[in-house]
């Protein structure tokens, strides 16, 4: 990882790669929301001309969305281009014999830097036993795990109730070795997500997937007081282009203070990259 934090101005934490480098551009259409997939490479040139880094990762999901991108190419495209992308692996918990020895190869082997998981899309319960072995892999490999949370944009049969924040406080609790990023205004959860963050020392809120402008008076209440450093820019690009984030953010009721470690400085922390 070569990321050199002198030379960006934030960090993306919530960047989807839906889109293979060999997938026909005619094919590169989001079936819900219609917008262009960007490739690994391509998010590359579009990071790198905005001075950011960005965590990218496609969600393992194949029931429900089908087969886009395996982990294995995100890493190698994203190692290409480590001045800017941070790779990080997604694995259906349930649906994957070994989810834990699969974490493993995939840091170890292949340099993915953290997971993502999508309850809704994935089917389970973030708090299952069943996923715990997974938990362990990732905590003993010193990685992050990130989770959707709050309702659901898209996805054949997803379900919001795997989505409540809650499940998670027992993971924070029974794994607080393990840094969780509960991504996205947990909508209509948001003061549970709240709450878990305030009072779980390794819990984070990523605020992707949401204009700044639509967010509830509490959660920037929170980020400019008692979570001021445990809040991080994420923008779900590309269902919302960073650069419309970062503009809305500007007009949005943060501090002064606070948004160098919104844009920046907690990501860094809790990536590794400090």
């Amino acid at each position: 990882m070569t990321i050199d934090l002198t030379r960006i101005d934030a960090i993306d934490v919530h960047v989807h790669v839906e889109a293979s480098v060999s997938t026909p551009a005619a094919d590169r259409v989001h079936p819900v929301f219609g917008v262009q997939l960007p490739t690994v490479p391509e998010l590359a040139e579009l990071y790198r001309g905005l001075k950011m880094a960005a965590v990218v990762f496609a969600v393992d999901a194949p029931e429900s969305l089908g087969h886009r991108v395996s982990n294995e190419e995100v890493a190698e495209q994203a190692a290409l281009a480590d001045d800017v992308l941070i790779p990080f692996g997604s694995i259906d918990p349930t649906r994957r014999t070994d989810a834990a020895a699969m974490a493993r190869r995939l840091v170890n082997d292949h340099g993915i830097r953290g997971f993502k998981f999508h309850p809704a899309t994935q089917g389970f319960f973030t708090n299952d036993p069943v996923v715990y072995p997974l938990y362990e892999a990732l905590e003993s490999l010193g990685v992050p795990a990130l989770f959707h949370t709050g309702q659901v944009g898209g996805g054949a049969g997803a379900r919001l109730k795997y989505c409540d924040p809650i499940f998670l406080d027992d993971v924070a609790v029974d794994f607080p070795g393990l840094k969780i990023i509960m991504a996205h205004p947990s909508y209509p959860w948001q003061d549970v997500a709240l709450s878990i963050a305030t009072t779980r020392p390794n819990a984070y809120i990523d605020l992707s997937g949401w204009s700044p402008r639509y967010f509830s008076p509490q959660l920037i209440q929170q980020s400019n007081t008692l979570l001021k450093d445990k809040v991080m820019f994420g923008s779900d690009y590309p269902v919302i282009h960073p650069e419309r984030w970062l503009a809305d953010f500007a007009q949005a009721d943060f501090r002064d203070a606070v948004r160098p470690a919104i844009l920046k400085g907690t990501a860094a922390n809790v990536l590794g990259l400090t």
